[in-house]
Formats: C-alpha cells, structure tokens, sequence
C-alpha cells in the first residue's frame, strides 16, 4: 500500500474516533507499527492530526463516532479486479425469485453488474447496493431501519425490531474483515450484531472475500467457519487454507479471471 493511500485510511480513522491506536493502524493498512509512526510523525508535522501515545487523534475530535474498519471508498479500490470476479460467481447462484440478503461491503457490492437483468427479492443494509439495484434493475429491494454510517455507507440498527426479522432468505451474501481458524472475524461489535441477526434469517451463508483476507486478522468472531455454506475467493488461495475450508465442511468457489474472462473452478467439500 502506498504512502499517500495509508495516510489517507489514518486520517480517515482518526475522524471517526477520538484516538485511534497504532495497532488499529496496522489492522487498517497492513503496514508495521515503524511505518504506521512515521506516517503518523508526518502527518503531525504538518498538522492534519495530533500525535499521542501509542496512536494519534484528530485535530477537532468527531461529535459522532463511526464504525471500525477502512471507509467503503478506500476499501472499493482495492483488489478491485478480484471482488468483481467473485461477485460474478455469487450472482450466479441466483436464480428469479429468490429472496436473498447482500450485506453491505465492497465485495458484496460488485454483485450489482451482474443482477441488472434479474427479478430478485434483495434485504440489504447498503445505500451503495440499493441504489444501484433501484436505478439499473427490477429486482424488488427491502432496507432496514437504523442509523445510516456514511464512511461505510451501511444502516445499522442496535434493536431488534428493524424488519430484519421479518425478511427471509434463501441466501445470505456477506464479506469479512478477515478470516482465521476460528471463523468469520469483523472489526466492530456492531458490525457483528448487525450480521448475527441476518444470519439467523437465510437458510444458506455464501461468503465473499478475496485472498488476501485469509491473512488478516481482527478482534472480533462473527461465527465459526462450519456456519459457512459456500466462500467464494481468487486464485490467491493457498492450500493450507483450502485444507481449512475442506474440514469444516466449506464449499469452495474459486472464481480465476484469465484472459478478461472469468473462468469458475468449483469444489464440493463434504
């Protein structure tokens, strides 16, 4: 990651937040705490933020905290090529008239391309997802209620009465912050409290995440990987996490772009 692009996710952090750490730094950018402190040394320097110990804060603190975890703009740019392949192979388990719910992530929302000429019933909790759906298809599109989180462009709601429990789902679409032997992993609790509650409503979880999420790692587990239905990721994998998958019963999509066109290598793991 560049230098211009780690500042860019420091300052971002350090305006959703009163302090921000050094180690949520490094969970952010996978950079090390050295260079995280040179940034934040730089960044000092010229005023964008306030230096203290063992992390940084912002020079007019936020009235209203956000969400752990990289802005939706930052993190659309990433391994774009890879999540829009993915995206092709999860909207290919859709058929009409399904009932489905697409969390709100940058994954989840490369789905969008590929459900333009679908008549779908879509829950999701994503303005990006929603809007694309309602200008560009006819699939029939359900928001919930709650507060509206602009750095990730998602609606969550702490309580309990926010429709989700009157939505089922054939299919539940979902990205994660990272993914380890221990489960599905997010960055914050009510990220987690959000996705628990949709998980409860779809008969069948499809994960979405590029490869490089099997290396990262965060706080907080949002369920053990045997809840895990199908994952769908790049040709990044290694074997070590196929062997992963493969014992906790996982089947796995490996959606490979070769030559601009995706090609599909599917395994049924039993």
């Amino acid at each position: 990651m560049h230098e211009r692009e780690r500042q860019r996710i420091i300052l971002s952090a350090v305006e959703e937040r009163p302090v921000a750490t050094v180690q949520q730094f490094v969970e952010l950018t996978g950079a090390s705490e050295a260079t995280i402190r040179r940034d934040i040394n730089a960044l000092h320097v010229q005023g964008r933020l306030r230096r203290v110990r063992g992390g940084a804060e912002a020079v007019a603190p936020p009235q209203f905290l956000g969400l752990a975890g990289r802005p939706f703009k930052v993190n659309e740019t990433i391994n774009i090529d890879r999540k829009r392949a993915i995206a092709r192979e999860a909207a290919a388990l859709c058929s009409d008239g399904d009932p489905i719910i697409i969390n709100g992530g940058t994954t989840t929302y490369q789905m969008v391309h590929f459900l333009s000429g679908r008549r779908l019933q879509v829950f999701t909790n994503s303005f990006p997802i929603a809007e694309h759906l309602l200008r560009h298809s006819k699939n029939i599109v359900t928001l919930p209620g709650g507060t509206i989180y602009r750095e990730q462009d998602i609606i969550l709601s702490p309580f309990a009465n926010d429709a989700t429990r009157n939505f089922w789902a054939r299919k539940m679409f979902m990205g994660a912050q990272g993914i380890s032997p221990l489960g599905l992993m997010e960055a914050d609790p009510l990220v987690v409290q959000a996705e628990q509650k949709l998980l409860d409503q779809a008969d069948e979880l499809v994960v979405l995440v590029d490869s490089s999420k099997f290396r990262q790692r965060s706080s907080l587990i949002l369920c053990d990987l045997a809840r895990i239905g199908t994952l769908i990721t790049d040709e990044g994998i290694e074997q070590q996490e196929r062997d992963l998958l493969d014992a906790a019963g996982v089947n796995l999509i490996i959606a490979r772009a070769a030559n601009g066109r995706v090609e599909n290598e599917s395994a049924s793991v039993a």
